[in-house]
């Protein structure tokens, strides 16, 4: 399956439909079990039989595969978050409550990333498209640190308090909210800050160079 966000040293990675699901081989590697035993629970859970839906198990149950150390192609299931719940209800005891807690939080880590991703995408494309060029496997601060630094230099806060402060949903663009030219200012310095993050790599050392630009084009834009 074809990844958005790659796979994280916990199996978690996010599909070309921004959903992020967990590999069955970690979920067996965390819960200490044979992936044999795993995609065993996996395939009685998604039976027909089962009283699962078949809707639900094709929206959060994807039969995949990989290959082994010998080169063998063997299947393995990339699960969402509720096909792991589901799955994981049936593992007992303290250890697997202790792994239950922590799969839980790392699926918040990666939709908390997806949401910055996607927020990202839509505000700086330019500069998310040069900090995957420069990075090989982006987090999601390389590109909170940047959309918010500028968010801050021409809104004076970023697009989490922008929503927090206008009471708009988590995930929601700030785009229609924005003056025409807070838009320009946002435009012209993320432009300006794609190139920088190649050619100055020291986050307070792009800042200082930003804020010297937006005092020079500050008066050419709207502040209504």
């Amino acid at each position: 399956m074809k990844a958005m966000i790659p796979m994280n040293d916990y199996g978690i990675m996010a599909d070309k439909h921004n959903i992020a699901r967990v590999d069955s081989r970690f979920v067996a590697q965390f819960f200490e079990k044979r992936h044999s035993h795993v995609i065993r629970d996996i395939q009685s859970i998604t039976e027909p039989k089962s009283g699962l839906s078949e809707e639900f198990t094709k929206l959060n149950f994807a039969l995949s595969e990989y290959r082994d150390t010998t080169g063998r192609k063997l299947p393995c299931y990339l699960l969402t978050r509720d096909g792991f719940t589901i799955l994981a209800m049936g593992y007992t005891g303290p250890k697997a409550m202790k792994f239950k807690e922590l799969y839980i939080k790392k699926f918040n880590e990666m939709e908390d990333f997806i949401t910055t991703l996607l927020s990202a995408r839509e505000m700086f494309p330019i500069l998310t498209e040069n900090i995957t060029l420069i990075h090989d496997h982006p987090k999601a601060y390389h590109y909170s640190n940047e959309c918010d630094m500028i968010n801050r230099l021409v809104l004076g806060m970023s697009a989490k308090q922008f929503r927090e402060l206008y009471g708009l949903d988590k995930g929601q663009s700030i785009r229609p909210y924005l003056s025409s030219g807070q838009m320009y200012l946002i435009d012209r310095l993320q432009k300006i800050d794609a190139g920088l993050l190649i050619s100055t790599p020291d986050y307070q050392s792009r800042k200082r160079q930003l804020e010297w630009y937006l005092g020079k084009i500050g008066k050419e834009a709207d502040h209504e």
